[in-house]
């Protein structure tokens, strides 16, 4: 029976900016790592909140496409409690919003901003009606 998503993997092209990026911008934990067979470095997880993970590869040497018509992979998403602090503490960080926060179709606040990688990351702020809290126990 599934529990919950237990994390989101991406393979990067420099440890150290994505490192930084989710860290030192975004705010994550960075908790372990895991070595491959020939004790190489292998992945970096970073702790989001519980037993909520992003895996992080090393190793990304192709550009793909995300998002937008592609298929595949389009983004992911971090719930935060003020949509607003959380934009200005990104803007204070250096990061360029892609989108300002605003109003979505389903009734939260959002706005976006992209990873080193080019990966769309989304950060909502979930209002009183929106339709995700009738299923949020």
């Amino acid at each position: 029976m599934i529990k919950g998503v237990a994390h989101n993997a991406f393979t990067v092209s420099d440890m150290e900016k994505s490192l930084h990026f989710y860290c030192e911008i975004v705010g994550l934990k960075k908790v372990f790592e895991i070595k491959d067979d020939n004790d190489m470095p292998w992945i970096v997880y970073l702790q989001i909140s519980g037993d909520q993970f992003i895996e992080l590869f090393y190793g990304g040497v192709e550009e793909g496409g995300v998002g937008g018509d592609i298929i595949g992979y389009h983004h992911f998403c971090f719930e935060v409690d003020d949509i607003y602090a959380t934009a200005k503490k990104l803007e204070e960080k250096g990061i360029v919003l892609d989108s300002q926060p605003g109003l979505g179709l389903d009734h939260n606040i959002n706005c976006w901003a992209t990873d080193p990688d080019g990966n769309g990351v989304e950060f909502v702020e979930l209002k009183p009606e929106s339709p995700h809290l009738q299923f949020i126990g």
